[in-house]
């Protein structure tokens, strides 16, 4: 989740890399990175601009919907925000992997029927992810809807919501949130061991997603404390159980 991190010097990035060639460097060791200060504002174009000419073909983005979008307006009155923020995405052409609307705790029951309309009326082209904090959303009614609108069920690793395994489109998207009550996150190490953890959603997502289903799965940096060394070893298993 995200690259522009300063320390990560020496643990992952060069000593003498100057943050203006993260983006690239990272990309030269993973095909995909979820870009979270999307969330906060909506990208220039000019910067979504560089990201693609950044990164080597293959390379996916996803891209966080703004907050104005899906926690402050909470899907009410949005179109304009939405649109322009699709039209910058739309940028990035065959390197946008996902866009992921990510909502609150407050975001209830009683948003689904915004939910419902807002999915309606998106670009069917794109791929999109809904992550929810209330685990009252996580029935059966919910799953059909997204079905129905060919969405994602972001499965999430955290201490504060339960895991699932729901498929409700034809890619899988995993979120290793973690918990950054135990985790600094900026100390550029790992903190806290999660081996074992990692091991086992390897082996859950080889069981449960068919060889040719796209997996788009990150790790924050309240995991372990260091995602390269994560994504590495899950990568390891994962050829492992192959």
């Amino acid at each position: 989740m995200g690259w522009s991190y300063n320390f990560w010097k020496m643990n992952f990035y060069p000593e003498n890399l100057t943050p203006k060639e993260f983006l690239a460097y990272y990309a030269a060791h993973f095909n995909t990175v979820e870009v979270d200060s999307t969330f906060y504002r909506i990208p220039r174009k000019q910067s979504v601009i560089e990201w693609k000419e950044q990164t080597p073909a293959g390379f996916q983005f996803s891209l966080k919907f703004p907050r104005i979008i899906t926690h402050i307006k909470m899907l009410k009155n949005c179109e304009e925000e939405a649109a322009v923020f699709i039209d910058r995405a739309e940028l990035l052409q065959e390197k946008l992997g996902t866009l992921l609307l990510q909502f609150p705790y407050a975001f209830t029951d009683d948003h689904v029927p915004l939910l419902r309309n807002f999915l309606k009326d998106l670009p069917t082209q794109h791929r999109y992810v809904v992550e929810v904090r209330n685990r009252k959303l996580l029935n059966d009614s919910f799953y059909s809807l997204l079905r129905d609108n060919h969405v994602a069920l972001a499965w999430v690793d955290s201490p504060f919501m339960p895991l699932v395994n729901e498929v409700t489109s034809d890619f899988i998207y995993v979120r290793w949130e973690g918990n950054r009550r135990e985790v600094n996150g900026t100390l550029g190490k790992i903190e806290m061991d999660r081996v074992a953890n990692i091991e086992l959603w390897a082996q859950r997502i080889r069981q449960l997603v068919h060889e040719e289903t796209d997996v788009f799965g990150y790790f924050s940096k309240y995991y372990s404390g260091h995602p390269p060394s994560d994504v590495r070893k899950f990568l390891e298993f994962a050829k492992a159980i192959e």
